[in-house]
């Protein structure tokens, strides 16, 4: 889960980490509400779930009330990188005199985490590795809840940090590291990481990732993650910790499965044979006849949906279970052609069972002979 900037931001204050601090607005009507409670110039900040806002045009300067108005609307509803602003974080512009990198992050292979640093901010770390990599020091950490001493001054060693800030620079570390553990972090970053014209440090931009496997002990990052969409069915989906994939608006096909790698490898395939899935659900664990029955039911309510190809595979998954669900479905399906691939415990008897529904079914052995089915469908 990838939270806005200033929800980042309120993360970091809630660790007592010295933070930029705002507004966030969602209309023109909200701007002029929040206009003369933050002193001249102010930034205006496009929330979206990106990198680069202010190479595209993302990140504005108002020096008064009509450029903050005028500049506020024109964020409002761009997209960027297709991702429609919805939000912008209204703060006041920083007197900035140095601008740092400072994020920790997760190594994939030895799931250990990586503090990364460099005394030069404000751009992306791999531009700031290319051009100065003398300037960028990356060192991975012992699976530890908090931070050693030594790791911070190797930091700034290696990359001869001004020592002049050393003191509040180790607390930065010390509490970003904290941010990163307790929230389950993927990534926790400030770039920049400046220093005032006062002489302290301030987290000026910031990115918080949290695994999703990890939202059940944060709920108000969850509940966070349920505002981000407005799209009924994932909220749907969610309550029975199903994944559900929009894809194409114009696709009339719907992939059940369970794994995302299966569920990638199906709209893969289908695609190549020039047919277009609109949405895909993956049931992750537990393909019982209760999950199955919500899942099909879930798909079905996507008007755009007149194809539901199942698709399960797995060792000890019960294909009788799997095809008790279908059978409990067919209210809400009846309607919908189904091509079903089922592999697992009891193949034969959940196969048996789908034998005898009534409706649009046709049974395939593998996905390769499922996709050849959907395609000869679509050309009747």
């Amino acid at each position: 889960m990838k939270l806005l900037e200033y929800k980042a931001h309120e993360v970091f204050r809630r660790f007592g980490l010295p933070s930029i601090d705002g507004y966030t607005v969602d209309s023109v009507d909200e701007l002029k509400a929040v206009e003369g409670r933050l002193p001249y110039p102010v930034v205006i900040k496009a929330q979206v779930q990106t990198g680069n806002r202010g190479k595209l045009g993302g990140i504005q300067f108002a020096d008064n009330r009509d450029e903050l108005f005028a500049k506020g609307s024109q964020v409002l509803g761009m997209k960027i990188k297709d991702l429609e602003v919805r939000k912008v974080f209204v703060t006041p512009k920083v007197d900035i005199t140095k601008e740092m990198y400072l994020s920790f992050t997760m190594d994939r292979k030895t799931k250990l985490g990586v503090m990364i640093f460099s005394p030069e901010g404000g751009v992306e770390i791999n531009e700031i590795a290319e051009k100065n990599p003398e300037k960028v020091v990356t060192v991975l950490l012992p699976a530890k809840d908090t931070l050693d001493d030594y790791i911070i001054r190797y930091a700034m060693d290696t990359t001869g940090f001004d020592r002049a800030y050393e003191k509040e620079f180790f607390a930065f570390c010390k509490t970003l590291y904290e941010v990163f553990v307790e929230n389950d972090c993927l990534l926790a970053e400030i770039n920049p990481l400046v220093v005032t014209a006062d002489g302290t440090l301030t987290a000026l931009d910031g990115k918080v990732d949290v695994d999703d496997n990890a939202l059940y002990k944060h709920p108000s990052i969850k509940e966070f993650k349920d505002e981000m969409t407005d799209n009924p069915l994932v909220l749907e989906a969610r309550k029975f910790d199903f994944l559900y994939i929009p894809v194409k608006n114009t696709g009339n096909i719907a992939v059940v499965s369970n794994g995302s790698g299966m569920i990638m490898s199906s709209i893969d395939l289908i695609t190549k044979a020039g047919m277009e899935v609109t949405c895909a659900l993956d049931l992750g664990g537990g393909a019982t006849a209760d999950r199955i029955k919500e899942a099909l039911r879930i798909v079905a309510e996507n008007d755009n949906v007149d194809t539901i190809f199942i698709n399960i595979f797995g060792g000890i998954t019960r294909c009788d279970e799997i095809a008790r669900g279908i059978e409990g479905s067919m209210e809400s399906i009846s309607k919908k052609r189904m091509v079903i691939r089922l592999e697992g415990t009891n193949k034969e008897q959940g196969l048996e069972i789908v034998r005898s529904l009534a409706g649009k079914m046709e049974l395939v052995d593998g996905l390769y002979e499922g996709v050849d089915a959907l395609a000869k469908g679509a050309a009747r």
